[in-house]
């Protein structure tokens, strides 16, 4: 495992956990092995910045442009949640690997970079890697009573029926929507946990203005 932390830290992007597929998991190829390989905390923006070009989905390719290399050298094949149809189930995986659970607003919650991570792709091992034992994760959100999260959306886009994602295109796109764009999602920054390891503005921008591009056409 210290080869693949290695490689995959000079890419700019971290090991998040790994496990051992079952059928049920819906892992192409029957692999021995899964590692799942994402960000944690932004460490992946200065890396993308500096490579970035000029392309349709940058992130996307930016990071296919590097992991692909990168699962090569670790005789691994390798596959990513923005890739499909078919979309693998990588928040399921996710869970598995690194036994996180969802916040209130739907994405998993780190217990120490709470919303600031991602996961951009897994590599796949035919072997059984040795993995070591699997650490023991408290879920930040049990103790969490105020719930800021739920109760920072301008538009009550998150509640007890799931995501409008309606709610939140229309407000992006108005004049009140403007702190969203540049500064993040303001649900997500009214999370406490991990709150020193939020993105910088200019990642916060460039995401809102992906997810904008993506879902709002």
């Amino acid at each position: 495992m210290t080869t693949v932390h290695r490689r995959i830290a000079a890419t700019g992007l971290a090991v998040r956990g790994g496990f051992h597929p079952a059928a049920e998991d819906a892992v192409p190829g029957a692999p021995g092995t899964l590692i799942l390989v994402g960000d944690l905390g932004g460490r992946l923006w200065p890396h993308f910045n500096a490579d970035r070009r000029d392309e349709p989905d940058p992130l996307d390719a930016w990071t296919a442009r590097v992991l692909a290399p990168a699962a090569a050298d670790l005789g691994a094949r390798v596959v990513y949640p923005f890739a499909g149809p078919p979309h693998h189930p990588f928040q399921q995986w996710a869970m598995r690997a690194e036994r996180l659970r969802p916040s209130p607003i739907g994405p998993l919650v780190h217990p120490e970079f709470g919303l600031w991570h991602s996961y951009r792709g897994a590599l796949l091992f035919a072997d059984v890697i040795d993995l070591g034992p699997p650490a023991g994760v408290a879920h930040p959100c049990d103790g969490c009573a105020d719930r800021p999260c739920l109760a920072a959306c301008p538009v009550n886009a998150f509640g007890e029926k799931g995501f409008d994602l309606p709610a939140c295109l229309g407000h992006l796109r108005s004049a009140a929507g403007a702190d969203c764009m540049t500064g993040g999602c303001l649900a997500r920054r009214a999370c406490p946990v991990g709150a020193d390891h939020a993105y910088g503005p200019e990642q916060q921008a460039f995401l809102a203005h992906s997810f904008l591009a993506a879902f709002g056409s």
